[in-house]
């Protein structure tokens, strides 16, 4: 058996390689989150800060024997903290829009 060529050795392993790096797979990118998985995430932000609201408001009125007034005020704050909290999400998606506009414009 006669003893491979070191150069044609050399050769081959750099084709090799070139081969493998144009058939790798590219590295996956951060996965963005859809439109419909933002628009459930705000729903249920707006509905967690009414069920708290509920709960401590209830808690409250049971705890001190008084009229639902305690119920309805932070259902209330539920309600506001829930809607803030949507308004934060809904900058995070424009901000990632108007980002990824200005990645597309440049690139």
């Amino acid at each position: 058996m006669p003893t491979p060529d070191p150069q044609k050795l050399t050769e081959l392993e750099n084709r090799i390689a070139r081969m493998k790096a144009t058939t790798a797979p590219k590295p996956a990118k951060e996965e963005h989150h859809t439109m419909a998985n933002m628009a459930w995430r705000m729903v249920i932000e707006l509905v967690a800060g009414i069920v708290i609201g509920f709960g401590i408001g209830y808690g409250l009125d049971r705890l001190f024997g008084t009229l639902p007034i305690f119920l309805v005020l932070f259902i209330v704050l539920g309600f506001v903290a829930g809607v803030r909290t949507m308004m934060r999400t809904a900058q995070e998606v424009q901000k990632m829009h108007m980002a990824r506009a200005a990645d597309e414009k440049e690139g």
